[in-house]
């Protein structure tokens, strides 16, 4: 129960509601002196795990003086900010955009872009990872930039075009920033073009190194030609997952002295020389078992000085790795650039994991940004090319039924906490939490100064208090339930 007092009311009765609403809204916890509603209003948003609330506008509370609580107390202090935030997102894969272009009317394509990008009508998302040619998830099969037939070269890159990506992509990418034009858009290869590596395919393999300076035009004729297209790249990443090397799907073995010789000689030279230096690099781009990979392109002085800092995926480790490197390299930013929900999973459990490891656990590691992996797929998990064959997108779109139908996943609900609420350019400000089993938060102030609060609870039905800047509010969220509080002096 959310209970606002009517601020006409006075006298005795006054002071009788108030005891009781902040005794009832508090779970029972006894408050020393009533709450007297005197500041902010508070707009609440809540999710269940048990899906009865999906992002749903619960009654707002308000700020009060008086009353101090026993229990659970999350003090937000924006006078200590933190890192400031790029967004939050996940990818539009070649896979993701094939879909939506070839299966849903355009009438369709234009709510369901408003359902995703729009801050009001929908969760609006402002992170777009974009993979530079094939990855698993490529309705076009293996396709690279430059591709030439088997057996011959091109170091000039004679042949280099984006024909591809404007067939369908490039204009879904343009729709979704006239959604919302402060979407950042992030670019990594997930392999060079199958005649610049040892392997000569796409699929697994090493880099031929004599390659790097064809490598590093190949970045910049892709961010020039993106940008001729009205897409801005913010910035990019030198290999998606450099350890990982697959024979079924495009990938490549990068290792780091390798990715620290391409950055440091080729790349963030290359950049500079076009007149793209404000396109940032990110380091690594890797599960966050692995803090060395990252710490070694850090630590070398040349490839340092073009790196803007190191970015994560979810898939091993640990997300305190985050703050490993913070720590080491702490000029250096950190982004958190992919994680995958899969078919089959848990709608509850998945709730609580992603706001409690990603929304809260990476933020409060550093993260500048939140990264799903696929925006969109198909009811088959697809279309898919090799590789992961139950992830689950942002949104399902099923075209086995006329007219296919949409469904929002639980990523959606967990980006719309953040994405719909904390803005690009916001900061991470200061708060308290109580860890994994209790009340779990992270909070973020605005450019506009209003103040934004995810609180989950992992543990069992709990009320606790919010206290700022002298005042409170209390909230009983139920157990596995997300909230989003935000509010404005």
């Amino acid at each position: 129960m959310h209970t606002v007092l009517n601020r006409r009311m006075t006298g005795p009765l006054m002071i009788c509601i108030a005891l009781l609403c902040c005794y009832s809204c508090s779970g029972g916890q006894n408050f020393t002196t009533p709450i007297r509603p005197s500041g902010p209003t508070v707009q609440v948003v809540e999710t269940t795990g048990d899906r009865a609330m999906l992002l749903q506008t619960q009654p707002s509370v308000t700020f009060g003086t008086g009353g101090s609580s026993t229990g659970l107390v999350i003090t937000v202090n924006d006078s200590t900010k933190y890192q400031q935030m790029d967004g939050f997102g996940a990818s539009l894969t070649d896979s993701s955009a094939w879909v939506i272009s070839h299966k849903l009317s355009s009438a369709q394509q234009n709510s369901l872009w408003q359902s995703l990008f729009s801050p009001t009508g929908g969760i609006g998302i402002s992170f777009l990872r974009q993979p530079m040619g094939a990855t698993d998830f490529s309705a076009s099969g293996n396709y690279s930039y430059d591709d030439v037939p088997a057996g011959q070269t091109d170091p000039n890159l004679t042949n280099f075009s984006i024909a591809h990506d404007t067939a369908y992509l490039t204009p879904l990418l343009q729709q979704a920033l006239t959604v919302n034009p402060t979407i950042k858009v992030a670019a990594v290869p997930w392999s060079p073009p199958a005649w610049m590596k040892t392997s000569g395919t796409m699929n697994g393999g090493n880099m031929n190194t004599a390659y790097f300076p064809s490598l590093a035009q190949y970045f910049v004729k892709f961010v020039q030609s993106y940008q001729q297209q009205g897409i801005p790249i913010y910035a990019v990443a030198a290999q998606n997952e450099p350890l990982n090397s697959n024979s079924s799907y495009p990938t490549e073995y990068l290792a780091a002295g390798d990715e620290t010789t391409f950055i440091g000689t080729h790349l963030g030279p290359a950049l500079n020389t076009a007149g793209l230096s404000s396109v940032k690099i990110f380091g690594y781009d890797h599960n966050w078992d692995n803090t060395s990979y990252a710490e070694t392109l850090l630590a070398d002085a040349t490839a340092s000085r073009y790196i803007a800092g190191s970015a994560f995926h979810c898939y091993a480790g640990d997300v305190t790795a985050q703050s490993t490197v913070k720590t080491a390299y702490a000029n250096k930013d950190i982004w958190f650039t992919e994680c995958s929900g899969t078919v089959g999973s848990n709608f509850g459990g998945d709730l609580a994991w992603d706001t409690e490891n990603l929304l809260i656990g990476a933020t409060r590691n550093w993260a500048r940004s939140i990264a799903l992996w696929n925006l969109a797929l198909d009811q088959n998990s697809g279309p898919q090319n090799g590789g992961c064959t139950t992830c689950r997108g942002v949104v399902t779109i099923d075209d086995s039924t006329s007219p296919p139908t949409i469904t929002n996943n639980v990523e959606y609900y967990v980006l719309g906490h953040a994405a719909k609420f904390v803005v690009p350019g916001a900061y991470r400000i200061d708060s308290n939490s109580f860890g994994h089993g209790s009340v779990e938060d992270v909070a973020f102030q605005n450019p506009d100064g209003s103040i934004v609060l995810i609180v989950l609870n992992s543990g069992s039905t709990t009320s606790f208090s919010v206290n700022w800047k002298g005042q409170n509010f209390s909230y009983t969220l139920p157990a596995g339930a997300v909230a989003t509080f935000q509010w404005k002096q």
